[in-house]
Formats: structure tokens, C-alpha cells, sequence
């Protein structure tokens, strides 16, 4: 394996996180971070050494999300009971399981732009420079997109400061 494929390799748990984390789905995530690596090999000889990795991959598989949910879009989404299952059911632990599904769900409410930007930085502690290059947005814009979704968060969460 030569030194671009360590570095990549390297990387592969942040983007498993953040493909489950937009995509909701571990097979889906899966399957998104597989067609983001294979891009990324195909592409290698684009890649600059000593610019940043991390950067460049969640950049592509931010791309190829936005390419899937297009074309699910497009030819229309269906999900079967059997792939539903697994989350219908309550785990032992409820007031933590209930806490974080009010959160997921919080989060999903959110406008994609800063649900993306909450990910990107909240998720994976990502700069707030290294989100502006992979959304394509000026630091500014990822500033603004992050405090309005923490606003946003906290009143879906019952946590306003408002007594």
C-alpha cells in the first residue's frame, strides 16, 4: 500500500461518522464512503501532498451525497418494514436511548445547510475554515450557518433560555 493509501485509510472512521450521520442509514453510510474512497483512488493523482486529506474526502463525499439525494429524488425513495425494524423497538437504557433519538430527530429538522455545518463541526471538530472548503462557502457563511443552527437546537430541544 503506498503512503496515499495509508493517509486515506487513515481517515475512513470520520467519514463512516459523518456518512451515518447524514445519511441516517449504516448501510447507506457504508455504501457512500465506498463510492467516496473509490473516487478518491481514481482521483488521487488530483490530490496535492501536503494540503489536507481529511479536507479533500469529506469534500468528495459531501458531493456524492448531494449527487445520491438527487437522484433518489428523482427516481423516488421507498423503505420496507424489515429495513425499518431494528429502530421500532426500545432499548433497555431508555432515558439515554429517548434523549439521543430526540437529538437525531432534532437534528434532522434542521435546514440541511446547518445541519451539515453542525456535523461537520459539532461531529467531527472540524475549523470552521476546513467546513467552509468542503460546503464551498465562505468562513462567514459557516459562522452564521452554526449559530443559527445551535439556536435552532436548543428550541427543539426544550432548551431556550427563556424561562
Amino acid at each position: 500500500m503506498n503512503d496515499f493509501g495509508r493517509l486515506v485509510e487513515g481517515e475512513i472512521p470520520r467519514l463512516r461518522r459523518y456518512a451515518r450521520a447524514l445519511t441516517r442509514d449504516a448501510v447507506r453510510a457504508d455504501d457512500l464512503v465506498q463510492s467516496c474512497l473509490t473516487r478518491a483512488v481514481s482521483k488521487q493523482h488530483l490530490w496535492q501532498a501536503g494540503t489536507d486529506l481529511r479536507a479533500w474526502l469529506f469534500t468528495i463525499l459531501h458531493n456524492q451525497h448531494v449527487n445520491d439525494v438527487r437522484r433518489s429524488v428523482r427516481e423516488g425513495i421507498s423503505v420496507e418494514v424489515e429495513t425499518a425494524a431494528p429502530f421500532l423497538t426500545m432499548a433497555p437504557n431508555a432515558h439515554a436511548v429517548l434523549e439521543l433519538r430526540d437529538l437525531r430527530a432534532a437534528i434532522d429538522k434542521l435546514p440541511l445547510e446547518q445541519r451539515q455545518v453542525i456535523l461537520l463541526v459539532g461531529l467531527e471538530g472540524m475549523r470552521y475554515d476546513e467546513a467552509a472548503t468542503i460546503l464551498g462557502v465562505p468562513v462567514g457563511t459557516i459562522r452564521s450557518r452554526l449559530s443559527r443552527g445551535r439556536d435552532q437546537l436548543r428550541k427543539l430541544m426544550g432548551m431556550d433560555e427563556e424561562p
